[in-house]
């Protein structure tokens, strides 16, 4: 993490200008956290969504810096529903300069 990163969870960096790191080693666990949301949600979750959901869940206190991310964590899939949700209905899924 370089000097002005804040620390979202273990792996996940986000800058004062907004851009997100994610080490490498959390690729699996973002991707099996979009499918699970995707079954819950019923929506088309990808690995982005999962990566707003967690940093807006962060900003609310809802997922503390030390906190491991695992697909396997129930109380972490409650938790990060209803951003997930919110980025669907209140940005039309679209969480990148791409989308």
């Amino acid at each position: 993490m370089t000097e002005g990163e804040q620390q979202i969870a273990p792996g996940i960096s986000v800058s004062a200008s907004g851009q997100a790191t994610v080490d490498p080693s959390l690729t699996n666990v973002l991707f099996d956290l979009a499918i699970k949301l995707e079954e819950t949600t019923q929506l088309p979750v990808d690995v982005q969504h999962i990566l707003a959901a967690i940093v807006l869940a962060a900003r609310r206190g809802q997922i503390d810096p030390s906190t491991t991310l695992s697909a396997d964590n129930p109380a972490l899939a409650s938790v990060l529903v209803p951003h997930v949700k919110a980025v669907f209905s209140q940005f039309d899924g679209k969480v990148g300069v791409d989308d």
